[in-house]
């Protein structure tokens, strides 16, 4: 039996068929949950809107502290950008982004700059923008895998590295996962479920995730991105990416 949280994330996104689209995997894969696996948590709650704490009281019903709502804040943000970089957004995920506001932060204004994006731009145009970028005939104009970045070439040993860590953190690859681990779209749900707590690791694996499989590489897909002439939505992705990667840098390099 489907519990509540379940319930409320099909029936937000329209049925199984459309949740499972819009996270990216199988629809045999969510017809066979009774209830969320913790580490698709973040995803389904950037691609519906249904808070967390609806989703998964079980994980997200403790009082956060202020430290809990930093967390909290970085995985939201982890899972934004892992849902645009894994497919295109669809019109309501579009809608809710034109709402996007921000203060004068730089991070606050990559916000809005992405808000604007989203209100000026149709659902169609972002598509084809999304199918130009990183899918194409043949492939797209950017790779944004680690492999590529680090190495020139897919399935490199940065990738085995990855696994390799990801394994002695007891990180597991999720059900229906089709992209290798070293994609910036997985890596980011990666970072998303690590800040949010929502998968169990070591306290150290946040910090090694980021210094060695996100930092020596992403922000320079981010930073291709954001000038890519075939960007405009997806150029602000790029821009509001290296702006929050840049963030994380320095926080990562305070004391925890």
């Amino acid at each position: 039996m489907r519990d509540h949280g379940l319930d409320e994330a099909i029936r937000a996104a329209g049925g199984i068929s459309e949740l499972a689209r819009r996270i990216g995997i199988s629809q045999p894969s969510v017809s066979n949950w009774e209830r969320i696996p913790a580490e698709r948590v973040l995803s389904i709650e950037a691609a519906t809107g249904i808070a967390r704490g609806v989703l998964r009281p079980d994980l997200y019903a403790v009082q956060a502290s202020p430290r809990d709502e930093e967390d909290a804040a970085r995985a939201q943000e982890y899972a934004l950008l892992a849902t645009l970089l894994a497919r295109a957004p669809d019109a309501q995920l579009l809608a809710r982004l034109a709402r996007l506001k921000g203060d004068p932060s730089p991070l606050g204004m990559a916000h809005a700059a992405l808000g604007e994006a989203a209100a000026r731009l149709d659902v169609e145009t972002v598509g084809r923008e999304f199918f130009d970028l990183f899918v194409g005939l043949g492939r797209g104009e950017l790779l944004p895998y680690g492999s590529y970045y680090l190495s020139g070439f897919l399935y490199e040993r940065p990738l085995a590295r990855l696994r390799g860590d990801l394994k002695r953190f007891g990180i597991e690859r999720a059900d229906g996962q089709a992209e290798p681990e070293d994609s910036a779209a997985t890596l980011c749900e990666i970072m998303a479920a690590l800040a949010g707590g929502s998968i169990e690791a070591p306290p150290e694996a946040e910090r090694e995730m980021f210094e060695k499989h996100v930092a020596p590489w992403m922000g320079r897909f981010f930073a291709d991105l954001a000038i890519s002439e075939k960007a405009q939505f997806y150029a602000r992705v790029g821009a509001l990416g290296r702006t929050f990667l840049e963030i994380e840098a320095q926080a990562f390099k305070l004391p925890r």
